[in-house]
């Protein structure tokens, strides 16, 4: 049996140690709030009185806090139990710069840090599906791939550069967040003209947005280099068209973008390609 260790046990970190256990695992846990455990411990995990009371035995040591700061005083505390070579696999949403300085800190010390983000909700880290990112030196990635990879529906490695597992999760983030506000405003449209959200979504039962989005960001990084297949003046009446089709709804992503197209047009850019909107 495996002795795992796990730190912060929120709604993501539970899901984990949920999926662990199911698997046969030894899962010693801790979490600041410790009532949080008390669920965990019905389970089958054994709860730990400090972080270096958790990882002291373990083969892995899982983080799952909120930001740079957590991450750097529970490490602090669990290194007094932490034998030599154990993996520290952070799944935390950090700063890239700060992940970065705290892997060259640590691996100077000995510690084997390694950042792996993920994009998974909770009822996915409980039936291990999404993904995590994974940042870590060539040489271990094999060994953290095969541990990592029964509690996720996929890995993807991006290479031994410390921080871009941290970027790229930021990077998804902030896409789902424009996505979000983008819906927002789709729906918007609709309810200003009487149709219902349900009715709405059907477009996107046969346009399928996210297979247009390596289209859009290569539309993007090449914006203004060659001809205009849609001028950025028409995109820039689309866009009036859209918010006045709101009328009184709320839109979000538009009045940002149609800010944005107002700065090119202003600048001269109103014959090129529309995308140069987003190029600041």
């Amino acid at each position: 049996m495996t002795h795992i260790a796990l730190l912060g046990t929120g709604l993501l970190g539970s899901g984990m140690v949920e999926n662990l256990l199911t698997k046969g695992h030894a899962v010693h846990v801790w979490n600041r709030s410790a009532d949080k455990l008390a669920p965990l411990v019905a389970k089958g995990a054994v709860a730990a009185k400090d972080p270096a009371d958790a990882v002291r035995g373990a083969s892995h040591v899982h983080l799952v806090l909120a930001e740079d700061d957590a991450v750097d005083a529970v490490v602090a505390a669990l290194r007094p139990g932490l034998a030599a070579g154990t993996p520290v696999i952070d799944h935390s949403t950090n700063l890239p710069k700060r992940v970065a300085a705290r892997f060259h800190r640590l691996r100077g010390d000995g510690v084997r840090y390694v950042s792996a983000p993920v994009f998974m909700s909770p009822q996915n880290a409980r039936e291990a599906s999404g993904m995590i990112v994974l940042s870590a030196p060539l040489d271990e990635v094999d060994a953290l791939q095969a541990h990592l990879t029964p509690m996720t529906g996929k890995v993807l490695v991006v290479g031994d550069r410390p921080d871009l597992a941290a970027v790229f999760k930021l990077a998804g983030n902030s896409m789902y967040f424009a996505l979000t506000a983008a819906m927002a405003d789709v729906l918007a449209i609709g309810k200003g003209n009487d149709v219902p959200a349900s009715v709405m979504l059907t477009l996107f039962d046969t346009w399928k947005v996210g297979g247009a989005l390596p289209f859009i960001g290569q539309r993007l990084a090449a914006a203004g280099s060659g001809p205009a297949s849609f001028e950025l003046t028409m995109a820039r009446k689309d866009a009036r068209l859209m918010q006045e089709a709101a009328g009184a709804a709320t839109t979000i992503a538009l009045p940002a973008v149609i800010a944005a197209m107002d700065k090119a047009l202003a600048r001269g850019e109103g014959d090129a390609d529309f995308a140069v909107f987003a190029q600041g």
